[in-house]
């Protein structure tokens, strides 16, 4: 079996990261490609998604990674990264709490799975887990007492389970917390 290294994101990691995005991450699903993890960061009230372009994502990521406001962990097989999950205190993703759906007066002791992107040829191979195993432990280590990922209904296909498959979050303990018409928001106390 291939050994997968998970890495927390860094500063200095930033080249892996675009480099991952730029080329592995959504190779199979461009509509995609343009996002650089930045959904949750970017300033809806100030313009529309969809008029924001790819390399203003990029560039705005960037700065949030090298600010360290943007936080999660990168996957490696064999040195070359081929997953990548987006997990931060809550209150570093703005766009939650924003979002009347997903916000939450106990924010503070929060950390939040946002997504998932791994590379094709790497999926089914545990590198999801791996991921979300790193996460928790992360939050965990930052003293906080909840994990929470946000699943949703009926996905059907990778690109649609870019937040991560149910199962994925029931297999390592989460357990359904709250639901919406599309996303089941899931929950795992980590014992802090």
């Amino acid at each position: 079996m291939t050994e997968i290294l998970v890495r927390e994101l860094a500063p200095a990691l930033l080249k892996d990261w675009l480099a991952f995005f730029d080329y592995d991450a959504f190779a199979d699903n461009h509509e995609w490609a343009a996002c650089y993890c930045h959904f949750y960061h970017a300033d809806h009230s100030a313009r529309d998604w969809d008029e924001r372009t790819s390399l203003e994502n990029r560039t705005a990521s960037s700065q949030l990674i090298l600010a360290g406001r943007l936080k999660g962990y990168l996957a490696y097989i064999d040195r070359k990264p081929v997953g990548w999950c987006q997990a931060a205190p809550r209150r570093l993703v703005p766009n939650l709490q924003n979002d009347k759906r997903f916000a939450i007066p106990d924010a503070d002791g929060v950390g939040s799975i946002a997504c998932f992107a791994v590379a094709k040829p790497f999926r089914r191979s545990g590198v999801a887990r791996r991921l979300l195993d790193a996460a928790c432990a992360g939050f965990r280590d930052q003293g906080l007492a909840v994990a929470e990922g946000y699943p949703r209904k009926q996905a059907s296909g990778d690109p649609a389970n870019y937040h991560g498959p149910l199962a994925l979050f029931l297999e390592a303990g989460f357990a359904p917390f709250s639901e919406s018409e599309k996303v089941v928001v899931v929950r795992k106390n980590l014992g802090t």
